[in-house]
């Protein structure tokens, strides 16, 4: 008997489990190491759209997506009094397809992702990789507890700052797209009774923004704001991260105030910059990312979770397909690249038209809401959709047989 093909997974957040998912399926022996002591659940609201949802519905989990989708209806946008500026669908900001795309509390689907691997997938939980010491037959890898294993190919799907990926491919500097600003999130009260719909306030360079997911008694709290350059002396220290958020909305009116002292007490402050992680490879040897790890959009893409998924699908299927790590990993790059290239171009020059920077941009903003009245206009083959999944690898093609990339217009991009 053939023995298993063994892989090990760094990162237990989403990329993880959704590639250990397809691995398990394909029939290699899989272990996944997440540093954190368990499942992480809770968590902000994340999107799942266009390819992404055939690579939930090929793993049977998006009737329970679906179950958990969260129903915004409404986005009120505030000037520097507080006072409306406009009130629009969500759907007109962010170009979601009502009853198709999905939007869960990223806990959600975590656990739907974790459900789905059961109990063909090695889960260490607690523990992270020390060091990897690459062989003609595979990657020796020490662990941080002090355990020893050898695996044919590691692959880091640990986020934006993945340590897989500086102990490989060098220094996150060389590969880190800042696109100009910071933001804290957190949860907290909810100070305005609000339901099913967001807030935001905000002046040039700053914004504040109240998220209800729901009509409970907590809302996601987000803080936004410019600066020139990433604050990397605060990366690590949750003191630094609090107190550079508090001076920088010191002097904001309407209800900043009370996001800040919010912000003060809050037990799960996630600090962090608006990047993008751009690099001229994906694999180095027996080594491969796979998504915020290779190739992070950003939030302001509000596609990070879906390039996550659909990389998952294509790096696992690659493998599948090809015995040698170095073909599959050519093949997953080479299928995969122009997907991500466009999904991040979505914020080429790094503007954001929901935060902008200068008064004269706030202005054009403020314009273009107040317009927004009719129905969104679905796209054609909008940027998010771009990619046809190809068959899973073994199996009779569902008319997903043959992979295709379907190139979109700069003016139809969403």
């Amino acid at each position: 008997m053939t023995s298993k093909r063994e892989v090990l997974i760094s990162g237990g957040g989403i990329a993880g489990p959704a590639l250990a998912y397809w691995l398990g399926r394909y029939g290699f022996a899989v272990t996944l190491v997440e540093k954190a002591g368990g499942l992480r659940g809770g968590g902000y609201p994340i999107d799942v759209r266009g390819t992404a949802l055939e690579v939930v519905r090929r793993m049977g989990i998006l009737p329970r997506l679906r179950a958990a989708h969260v129903d915004m209806h409404k986005f009120t946008f505030l000037d520097v009094a507080g006072d409306e500026v406009a009130v629009v669908d969500p759907r007109l900001i962010d170009g979601s397809v009502a009853g198709q795309d999905l939007e869960v509390r990223r806990g959600d689907l975590a656990e739907a992702l974790h459900a789905a691997v059961g109990d063909d997938v090695e889960f260490v939980f607690g523990d992270s990789i020390a060091t990897m010491t690459e062989t003609g037959q595979g990657v020796d890898v020490t662990f941080a507890s002090g355990r020893r294993r050898t695996y044919e190919v590691v692959i880091g799907a640990d986020g934006l700052h993945s340590r897989t990926r500086e102990s490989v491919f060098g220094p996150e500097d060389r590969f880190h797209h800042y696109l100009g600003h910071c933001f804290a999130g957190f949860t907290m009260p909810n100070i305005l009774g609000l339901a099913h719909e967001g807030v935001l306030w905000s002046t040039p360079g700053r914004a504040a923004v109240l998220y209800a997911a729901g009509d409970g008694d907590e809302v996601h709290g987000f803080l936004n704001f410019a600066r020139e350059d990433p604050p990397f002396g605060a990366f690590r220290d949750p003191a630094a991260q609090r107190d550079l958020v508090a001076a920088t909305f010191a002097d904001a009116g309407w209800r900043v105030p009370d996001l800040v002292a919010a912000m003060r007490e809050a037990d799960d402050l996630f600090f962090d910059t608006v990047s993008q992680i751009r690099m001229p490879a994906w694999s180095s040897g027996r080594v491969a990312l796979v998504g915020d790890a290779a190739y992070a959009p950003s939030f302001l893409t509000g596609q990070g979770t879906s390039l996550a998924l659909v990389g998952a699908y294509m790096l696992a299927r690659s493998l599948a397909v090809h015995p040698g790590h170095e073909e599959a990993f050519a093949a997953y790059e080479r299928d995969t690249r122009e997907f991500v290239t466009l999904n991040q171009a979505h914020v080429d020059g790094g503007g954001s038209v929901m935060f902008p920077a200068t008064q004269e941009a706030m202005d054009r903003r403020d314009a273009m809401l107040r317009d927004l009245t009719a129905d969104p206009v679905p796209m054609e083959r909008p940027a998010h959709s771009a990619l046809t999944l190809p068959g899973v690898a073994g199996e009779p093609a569902d008319g997903g047989g043959r992979w295709s990339f379907h190139t979109v217009p700069a003016g139809e991009r969403s």
